[in-house]
């Protein structure tokens, strides 16, 4: 019971967030129609219709191989990013970052030596959204400008996007600050003076 009030106390985080903005599906969508729709035709005319489909075509051994994976790429693309979500949460033993269905982390609190809020420019900083490397480190963010920078005890930065960064970094520190009032990870008095005899 005492455990529950000082995990209720220090307070927990859960935060999805996921690729909606209108500008990434007018970019990804014709993308995906065009290969699928593309394929499509050629598909069905040279293997159905049995007209040659451009001025060099493939066999149609290549065509029935390489047709269909184009049209599944297409289709794996729009899923992708329709499907692909940012989840960020403060656990009892740790930071849990998970892009789905890509990749995730468990970052215990002990590594982390600082975090902070902040404002940050996705495109100038890291070239964009996503999983993304630059020179500030690595950042996970699916969209906006806000987000929670973490210096690890290994020197490496990471940067977490976040719809409510101020929560996200408060969740952390208290967490950290947890940490550090659990008895294993006070320094005992007789081990910081010496032995009087």
């Amino acid at each position: 019971m005492a455990k529950e009030v000082l995990m209720n106390q220090r307070g927990r985080f859960s935060e999805v967030q996921r690729f909606r903005k209108t500008w990434i599906w007018v970019l990804v969508l014709p993308i995906s129609l065009f290969l699928i729709i593309l394929f499509g035709y050629g598909m069905i005319k040279q293997l159905i219709l049995g007209h040659p489909w451009g001025s060099r075509p493939l066999s149609d051994t290549a065509l029935a191989i390489i047709g269909p994976l184009w049209i599944l790429f297409g289709i794996g693309l729009g899923y992708l990013f329709y499907s692909s979500k940012l989840i960020t949460e403060v656990r009892e033993d740790g930071l849990y970052v998970r892009f789905f269905p890509l990749t995730h982390h468990k970052i215990p609190f002990e590594n982390i030596k600082h975090c902070e809020a902040r404002t940050y420019s996705p495109i100038r900083e890291f070239g964009g959204w996503g999983i993304r490397y630059g020179r500030r480190g690595k950042a996970y963010n699916v969209s906006g400008n806000q987000g929670v920078q973490l210096e690890l005890s290994n020197g490496k930065r990471f940067l977490i996007g976040s719809q409510r960064p101020e929560e996200l970094a408060r969740a952390i520190e208290a967490e950290i600050k947890g940490l550090a009032m659990m008895p294993q990870n006070r320094p005992l008095a007789s081990s910081s003076s010496p032995k009087k005899e």
